[in-house]
Order: C-alpha cells, then sequence, then structure tokens
C-alpha cells in the first residue's frame, strides 16, 4: 500500500520538474495586439452598464474575489495557466478539434512536453498556450491532449495575430467560451514586478447570458434573463475601494482593475480571476486579495469605444494631433510605419530641446529617445520602451519641445 508520504513526495517531485518548465517559459518579447486595442483600452472613465446592479448581484455581491494562479499547487499541479514561447523554426504538428467549424485548423507549433493547464493528468480546461515569439502568433487550445504518435487533439482552437486587430468570426469560440484570446488577459509575475498591468483581465461567474458583447464572439448559456451578464462583459473596480493598505504588487493588480477592468471570458466560479502560475507569487499576498468583494465592481458600458463590430480596436480618448511643421523647423521620420528602426531627421530646433520623447495616444511618455539639447541631425530608435520591451503596434507620437512651441509628430509602429 502507498503510504501519505510516497504521495507527498510524488507531488513533491511533480512540482519542482514542472516548475522548472514553467520558469524556462521566459518573459514575453512580443506585444499583445495594437496598443489601440480594446483589451489594452482604459475604461475608468466610461459610463457604468445600465445592468451593472442586476449583474453584480447575479454573480455574487458578497462573493470574494479569488486569484486563480500562484506558486503553489493544487491536484498536484501549479495554480494558474502557463504559456510556453517558441521560435517561428518551431516544427509544427498536426492537430484535430471537437469543434472543428469554429476552430482554427492545424498545423500548430507544439513543442515536445509544453506545460498543461492543471498537468497532464489533469481532466480540466487543459488549456495549452503558445507563443511563436518570431511572427507574434498566438496559439491556444482547449481540452488539448497528445495522441502518442506526435499529434495532438483538442475541443478547440484559435490562432491570433498578436499584431492585429482582428476578432474572431461572429458566433465562433477560442480555446474560451467567449471567443477571446486568453493569454493577454492573464495576471503575469514579470508585469507586476515591473509595477504595472496594462491591460484588462480574464475573469469567470458562474452563469452567464445567452449573448455576447464586443469584443467577444461567442455564447455558452441558454439563460436569457437580463440579470445575466453576457460574455465579453468588461467590469471595473469601483475608483472608491481603498487599496493603499494592499501589499505592493496586491495593489498593481488592483490598479489595473481600475483603470482597464476584468473582462467576462468563460463560465466558472464567481470572481476568479486568471494568471499564470510563478514561483516568485507570494500566495499570503495574493490571499489577501480576497478581501475584495463582488460589490467592490461595477459593469461597464464599452459601446463608445467600438468602431468595427469585427476589429479589436478601440477609440481613444486622446487630444493628441499632429502639429504643422512651422517655417525653420522640419522633421522627417522614416520609415514611418516601422517596425525595429526609426531614423528621426531633425532640423532647426532653435536650441532650447531638451528631449525626444516617444508618448502614447493618452500622452503618456513611455520612453526618451534623448535628454540633451539636439539642433539637427539623426536620431536612431530601436522601437523599445524604457524598460527595454518592444512597443505593441499602433500609433504613437515623437514630442519635440523647442523655444515656441511643443511639437508632435505621428508615427506607426508595427
Amino acid at each position: 500500500m502507498k503510504t501519505k508520504s510516497f504521495f507527498l513526495v510524488q507531488s513533491l517531485i511533480y512540482f519542482l520538474f514542472y516548475n522548472l518548465a514553467l520558469q524556462a517559459q521566459g518573459t514575453i518579447p512580443c506585444s499583445f495586439f495594437p496598443s489601440d486595442n480594446i483589451w489594452n483600452t482604459p475604461v475608468d472613465e466610461l459610463p457604468a452598464d445600465a445592468n451593472s446592479n442586476a449583474y453584480v448581484q447575479t454573480i455574487g455581491a458578497t462573493k470574494n474575489l479569488h486569484p486563480d494562479f500562484g506558486a503553489g499547487i493544487w491536484n498536484n499541479a501549479p495554480i494558474g495557466i502557463p504559456y510556453v514561447l517558441v521560435s517561428g523554426n518551431q516544427a509544427k504538428v498536426n492537430i484535430t478539434f471537437d469543434y472543428s467549424d469554429e476552430s482554427d485548423p492545424g498545423p500548430y507549433p507544439i513543442p515536445p512536453n509544453p506545460p498543461i493547464e492543471g498537468g497532464d493528468s489533469s481532466s480540466g480546461d487543459r488549456h495549452v498556450l503558445i507563443v511563436d515569439t518570431s511572427n507574434s502568433i498566438l496559439y491556444e487550445i482547449y481540452a488539448a491532449y497528445p495522441n502518442g504518435d506526435g499529434t495532438w487533439r483538442g475541443g478547440s482552437g484559435a490562432v491570433f495575430d498578436l499584431k492585429s486587430n482582428k476578432l474572431r468570426p461572429d458566433t465562433w469560440t477560442s480555446a474560451d467560451a467567449a471567443g477571446l484570446p486568453i493569454l493577454p488577459g492573464l495576471v503575469r509575475y514579470d508585469e507586476v514586478a515591473k509595477g504595472e498591468i496594462n491591460h484588462a483581465i480574464r475573469f469567470t461567474c458562474p452563469q452567464t447570458r445567452r449573448a455576447y458583447v464586443w469584443p467577444a464572439k461567442h455564447y455558452a448559456s441558454s439563460l436569457t434573463d437580463m440579470k445575466y451578464p453576457p460574455m465579453g462583459q468588461r467590469f471595473r473596480l469601483k475608483k472608491s475601494v481603498d487599496i493603499s493598505g494592499y501589499p505592493a504588487d496586491d495593489q498593481v493588480i488592483l490598479r489595473a482593475m481600475k483603470k482597464y477592468g476584468i473582462i467576462l471570458a468563460d463560465n466558472g466560479s464567481a470572481w476568479f480571476v486568471s494568471g499564470v502560475p510563478d514561483s516568485h507569487w507570494n500566495d499570503d499576498s495574493l490571499a489577501i486579495l480576497k478581501n475584495i468583494k463582488g460589490s467592490d465592481f461595477e459593469a461597464v458600458d464599452c459601446s463608445s469605444l467600438m468602431l468595427d463590430t469585427n476589429s479589436g480596436q478601440a477609440k481613444q480618448n486622446t487630444n493628441l494631433v499632429e502639429n504643422e511643421n512651422r517655417s525653420g523647423f522640419d522633421v522627417t521620420c522614416y520609415p514611418n510605419p516601422f517596425h525595429t528602426e526609426l531614423n528621426i531627421n531633425i532640423n532647426g530646433i532653435q536650441g532650447t530641446n531638451t528631449k525626444i520623447e516617444i508618448v502614447n495616444l493618452m500622452g503618456e511618455t513611455i520612453k526618451i529617445i534623448n535628454g540633451k539639447p539636439v539642433l539637427s541631425g539623426t536620431v536612431t530608435w530601436d522601437g523599445k520602451d524604457e524598460n527595454g520591451n518592444l512597443l505593441t503596434g499602433g500609433v504613437y507620437f515623437l514630442r519635440f519641445k523647442d523655444i515656441e512651441k511643443i511639437i508632435h509628430k505621428k508615427i506607426i509602429h508595427y
């Protein structure tokens, strides 16, 4: 008979090997969708949804927020949804899907022994998330099982071009019930360690409506009562919620919930937010997030941001416009659009220019290219922010300050 200590040792060995595999994932070098994508757009100033109170009551106003990720183990597997990075040279394998009419066909670049949500023996959702970092392509599989001969099978699968705003076709699922990508909505330790999450966060609730709202494309319910939230419904942590007493890492997560909100992606437990398992998480600190209750959230009406039902591009709240070059001052940027190298040719600045900045559509400085006075010449920028990360594709502005005024020059990164 196998003893309790045997199973404990077995679980420990499993966890150690699996955790090493997770640490080998590395930091994701590409961005998730253009900067003006709905996932990356703040919702803190949008109006509340007309059905907000009903939605919160239905999900559970007294239910606690639950971080469904961490450094620990549950049922002999790390807690959370893992991912794996591959290069463009990764060999692709054939895969078949149960819901083939709503899945992107294979082959998929599945490496040997990829991390599976819940572990190899899991009977749960068994998500496999793969990022082709060479081409910025995301592959996601639900109910992924190896066949033993190098091929795979899955419930459903979806492929997302991370440089594009394109959404799934209407009524199509993905690896998630709402037809949304999973990985862009996960809380990752690397972004928390940097002090900012700049995207919406994935969450689940027990019962949803037979409906979906932009940017979701699929429902998974037969319920029609308006008290049930539709797939894709955005919520946000209320401004009035005091987060000052929470641990620093928790505050990063809670600030993101206030600014970017959480997005309903699947049926599941109430107010469960998703993240990536990582040995660096402090599970005790994450547990304090459970002090947040459903009543601390409100549903958001995002309809004013939609430009096209088939696109995730969101209308941006910005007053930035490109200034006309004036006499005596000239700046040219090439190539524009650009990817990894932008040449900025400057002529005629009056001598009081202190820096050349890159700002996003919200007017926030994300890179100081040059902090010294520049009268003329060419400066080259590699398309990376202050942390050395390549920018998400989208529209940005070069900001110049001279003796008379501030000049903005529009640039496009892809």
